[in-house]
C-alpha cells in the first residue's frame, strides 16, 4: 500500500490517500504535482484505494507539499517519512 500525503499551506495536519499499486501511486503524485505546477486555483478529487468512502477535494493553491511513501513495517512507528523539524523550546 502506497501513501500520498498532501500537507497544507494554512493547516499542519496533512491530508492523505492510500493506493494499492506504485504505478497508481505514482500517476497520483503526478497528477498532484502537475496541479501545483499550473499555478492555477482548480479544484483537485481524490479518492482513498483502502477506504473508497473517504473523498477529499481541495484547490490547488492550498497545497504547501506532497509526498508519497510505501505504507511498511518501517512506518508503523507512528513517525511519517519526509523533511520536518521541530523548534526547542
Amino acid at each position: 500500500m502506497f501513501i500520498i500525503e498532501l500537507t497544507l499551506k494554512t493547516n499542519p495536519i496533512p491530508l492523505s490517500v492510500q493506493r494499492k499499486s506504485e504505478e497508481d501511486a505514482q500517476e497520483t503524485y503526478q497528477k498532484i504535482v502537475d496541479a501545483i505546477k499550473s499555478g492555477g486555483n482548480q479544484l483537485l478529487e481524490l479518492a482513498c484505494d483502502r477506504q473508497p468512502e473517504k473523498k477529499l477535494a481541495i484547490f490547488t493553491d492550498s497545497l504547501a507539499a506532497v509526498q508519497m511513501y510505501e505504507k511498511s513495517s518501517a512506518t508503523s512507528s507512528g513517525r511519517t517519512p519526509g523533511f520536518f523539524s521541530m523548534a526547542e523550546a
